[in-house]
Protein backbone atom coordinates (compact mmCIF):
# COMPACT_ATOMS: atom_id res chain seq x y z
CA UNK A 1 0.00 0.00 0.00
CA UNK A 2 1.34 3.40 -0.99
CA UNK A 3 1.46 5.94 1.83
CA UNK A 4 2.00 9.53 0.75
CA UNK A 5 4.75 11.39 2.61
CA UNK A 6 3.53 13.82 5.21
CA UNK A 7 4.01 17.41 4.00
CA UNK A 8 5.96 19.84 6.12
CA UNK A 9 4.34 23.23 6.68
CA UNK A 10 6.88 26.06 6.55
CA UNK A 11 5.91 29.70 6.45
CA UNK A 12 2.57 28.86 4.95
CA UNK A 13 3.95 26.59 2.20
CA UNK A 14 4.07 22.79 2.01
CA UNK A 15 7.45 21.25 1.25
CA UNK A 16 7.09 17.52 0.49
CA UNK A 17 9.68 15.30 2.15
CA UNK A 18 11.95 18.20 3.13
CA UNK A 19 13.57 18.86 6.47
CA UNK A 20 13.97 22.58 6.88
CA UNK A 21 17.02 23.71 8.84
CA UNK A 22 16.90 26.88 10.90
CA UNK A 23 20.09 28.69 9.88
CA UNK A 24 22.35 31.50 11.06
CA UNK A 25 24.83 32.92 8.55
CA UNK A 26 28.07 34.34 9.99
CA UNK A 27 30.31 36.45 7.72
CA UNK A 28 33.91 37.37 8.50
CA UNK A 29 33.92 40.75 6.73
CA UNK A 30 37.69 41.01 6.45
CA UNK A 31 37.87 37.69 4.60
CA UNK A 32 34.86 38.36 2.38
CA UNK A 33 36.03 41.87 1.47
CA UNK A 34 39.43 40.71 0.15
CA UNK A 35 37.96 37.93 -2.00
CA UNK A 36 35.09 40.01 -3.37
CA UNK A 37 37.26 43.03 -4.22
CA UNK A 38 39.91 40.82 -5.84
CA UNK A 39 37.13 39.46 -8.05
CA UNK A 40 36.35 43.01 -9.19
CA UNK A 41 33.00 43.20 -7.41
CA UNK A 42 31.76 46.22 -5.43
CA UNK A 43 31.92 45.88 -1.66
CA UNK A 44 28.96 47.81 -0.29
CA UNK A 45 25.86 47.01 1.80
CA UNK A 46 23.70 46.10 -1.21
CA UNK A 47 26.27 43.67 -2.59
CA UNK A 48 26.96 42.18 0.84
CA UNK A 49 23.22 41.48 1.17
CA UNK A 50 23.17 39.75 -2.24
CA UNK A 51 26.26 37.77 -1.33
CA UNK A 52 24.75 36.68 1.98
CA UNK A 53 21.65 35.23 0.34
CA UNK A 54 23.78 33.44 -2.27
CA UNK A 55 25.29 31.38 0.58
CA UNK A 56 21.93 29.80 1.45
CA UNK A 57 20.50 26.71 -0.24
CA UNK A 58 17.02 25.21 -0.54
CA UNK A 59 15.32 24.03 2.66
CA UNK A 60 17.36 26.41 4.82
CA UNK A 61 15.38 28.93 6.85
CA UNK A 62 17.73 31.91 7.11
CA UNK A 63 16.87 33.49 10.45
CA UNK A 64 19.82 35.77 11.15
CA UNK A 65 22.85 37.21 9.33
CA UNK A 66 25.73 38.12 11.62
CA UNK A 67 28.36 40.32 9.99
CA UNK A 68 31.75 40.78 11.70
CA UNK A 69 34.14 43.56 10.77
CA UNK A 70 35.95 46.64 12.07
CA UNK A 71 35.03 50.26 11.56
CA UNK A 72 37.52 52.12 9.32
CA UNK A 73 40.53 53.50 11.17
CA UNK A 74 40.20 57.00 12.59
CA UNK A 75 43.13 58.82 14.14
CA UNK A 76 46.37 60.70 13.53
CA UNK A 77 49.49 58.92 12.28
CA UNK A 78 53.04 60.19 11.81
CA UNK A 79 54.15 59.60 8.23
CA UNK A 80 57.24 57.37 7.87
CA UNK A 81 59.53 59.65 5.82
CA UNK A 82 58.51 63.27 6.42
CA UNK A 83 57.41 62.77 10.00
CA UNK A 84 54.35 64.92 9.31
CA UNK A 85 51.07 64.00 10.93
CA UNK A 86 48.20 62.80 8.78
CA UNK A 87 44.59 62.52 9.85
CA UNK A 88 42.66 59.34 8.95
CA UNK A 89 38.94 59.87 9.31
CA UNK A 90 37.06 57.37 7.15
CA UNK A 91 33.30 57.07 7.33
CA UNK A 92 31.61 54.06 8.94
CA UNK A 93 28.16 55.00 7.63
CA UNK A 94 28.11 51.92 5.40
CA UNK A 95 28.17 49.69 8.49
CA UNK A 96 25.09 51.45 9.88
CA UNK A 97 23.38 51.01 6.52
CA UNK A 98 24.23 47.30 6.56
CA UNK A 99 22.96 46.86 10.11
CA UNK A 100 19.60 48.35 9.06
CA UNK A 101 19.02 45.65 6.42
CA UNK A 102 16.65 42.76 7.06
CA UNK A 103 18.05 39.96 9.25
CA UNK A 104 21.47 41.66 9.64
CA UNK A 105 23.29 42.27 12.90
CA UNK A 106 26.75 43.87 12.80
CA UNK A 107 29.43 42.90 15.33
CA UNK A 108 32.47 45.18 15.44
CA UNK A 109 36.01 44.40 16.48
CA UNK A 110 38.86 46.92 16.72
CA UNK A 111 41.26 47.94 13.95
CA UNK A 112 44.85 48.36 15.20
CA UNK A 113 47.56 50.29 13.32
CA UNK A 114 50.63 48.07 12.80
CA UNK A 115 52.99 50.41 10.94
CA UNK A 116 53.89 51.38 7.39
CA UNK A 117 55.10 49.00 4.68
CA UNK A 118 56.50 49.74 1.20
CA UNK A 119 53.96 49.68 -1.61
CA UNK A 120 56.61 48.04 -3.76
CA UNK A 121 60.20 46.87 -3.31
CA UNK A 122 62.97 47.78 -3.51
CA UNK A 123 62.66 51.36 -2.28
CA UNK A 124 65.60 53.67 -2.87
CA UNK A 125 66.51 55.56 0.33
CA UNK A 126 67.69 58.48 -1.77
CA UNK A 127 64.35 59.09 -3.46
CA UNK A 128 61.72 57.58 -1.17
CA UNK A 129 58.79 59.67 0.01
CA UNK A 130 55.69 59.12 2.12
CA UNK A 131 53.89 58.10 -1.07
CA UNK A 132 56.07 54.97 -1.28
CA UNK A 133 54.47 53.55 1.87
CA UNK A 134 51.03 52.46 2.99
CA UNK A 135 49.66 51.87 6.49
CA UNK A 136 48.87 48.35 7.63
CA UNK A 137 46.14 47.45 10.08
CA UNK A 138 45.13 44.33 11.99
CA UNK A 139 41.64 43.29 12.99
CA UNK A 140 41.34 42.38 16.65
CA UNK A 141 38.45 40.64 18.33
CA UNK A 142 36.57 39.49 15.22
CA UNK A 143 37.32 35.75 15.52
CA UNK A 144 36.58 35.94 19.25
CA UNK A 145 33.13 37.44 18.57
CA UNK A 146 32.37 34.78 15.96
CA UNK A 147 33.34 32.07 18.44
CA UNK A 148 31.31 33.57 21.28
CA UNK A 149 28.19 33.88 19.14
CA UNK A 150 28.46 30.31 17.87
CA UNK A 151 28.94 29.01 21.42
CA UNK A 152 26.06 31.06 22.84
CA UNK A 153 23.60 30.12 20.11
CA UNK A 154 24.70 26.45 20.27
CA UNK A 155 24.11 26.24 24.00
CA UNK A 156 20.66 27.78 23.54
CA UNK A 157 19.81 25.41 20.65
CA UNK A 158 18.84 28.50 18.67
CA UNK A 159 19.84 27.14 15.24
CA UNK A 160 20.08 23.77 13.51
CA UNK A 161 22.93 24.87 11.27
CA UNK A 162 25.61 27.57 11.18
CA UNK A 163 26.74 28.67 7.72
CA UNK A 164 30.08 30.43 8.09
CA UNK A 165 32.13 32.61 5.74
CA UNK A 166 35.70 32.59 7.05
CA UNK A 167 39.17 31.16 6.47
CA UNK A 168 40.32 31.70 10.07
CA UNK A 169 41.46 28.53 11.85
CA UNK A 170 40.93 30.29 15.20
CA UNK A 171 37.22 29.50 14.71
CA UNK A 172 37.83 25.73 14.97
CA UNK A 173 37.10 25.48 18.74
CA UNK A 174 33.74 27.17 18.15
CA UNK A 175 32.93 24.77 15.30
CA UNK A 176 33.76 21.79 17.53
CA UNK A 177 31.56 23.18 20.29
CA UNK A 178 28.63 23.67 17.92
CA UNK A 179 28.85 20.13 16.59
CA UNK A 180 29.08 18.66 20.08
CA UNK A 181 25.94 20.61 20.93
CA UNK A 182 24.09 18.97 18.04
CA UNK A 183 24.24 21.78 15.47
CA UNK A 184 25.71 21.43 12.00
CA UNK A 185 28.41 23.68 10.55
CA UNK A 186 28.66 24.51 6.84
CA UNK A 187 31.76 26.38 5.65
CA UNK A 188 31.49 28.60 2.58
CA UNK A 189 34.27 28.17 0.00
CA UNK A 190 34.55 31.34 -2.08
CA UNK A 191 36.10 31.36 -5.58
CA UNK A 192 39.89 31.24 -5.53
CA UNK A 193 40.07 30.43 -1.80
CA UNK A 194 41.91 27.34 -0.59
CA UNK A 195 40.59 26.50 2.86
CA UNK A 196 43.01 24.99 5.36
CA UNK A 197 42.65 21.20 5.76
CA UNK A 198 42.12 21.58 9.51
CA UNK A 199 39.13 23.85 8.84
CA UNK A 200 37.61 21.25 6.52
CA UNK A 201 38.12 18.58 9.19
CA UNK A 202 35.92 20.31 11.75
CA UNK A 203 32.81 21.16 9.73
CA UNK A 204 29.96 19.04 8.40
CA UNK A 205 29.89 20.52 4.90
CA UNK A 206 32.13 22.63 2.67
CA UNK A 207 29.86 24.61 0.34
CA UNK A 208 31.47 26.09 -2.80
CA UNK A 209 29.65 29.15 -4.12
CA UNK A 210 29.88 31.55 -7.05
CA UNK A 211 29.89 35.27 -6.38
CA UNK A 212 26.66 37.00 -7.44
Amino acid sequence: MFIAPRPLLWRGAFIWGAVVKKVALLIDGGHARVVIRNAGKPYNPNYIERFAHSCIIAHEDLTRILYYDCAPYSGTLKMPVSGQEKEFNNSSNWLHELAAKDLFAVRLGVLKFRGFVPKRTPVSPATMTDADFKPTFEQKGVDMRIGLDIATYSDGRAFDRFVVVTADTDCIPAFKHARKSGAQVALIEMPGVHLAPELRSHVDFVRPISLP
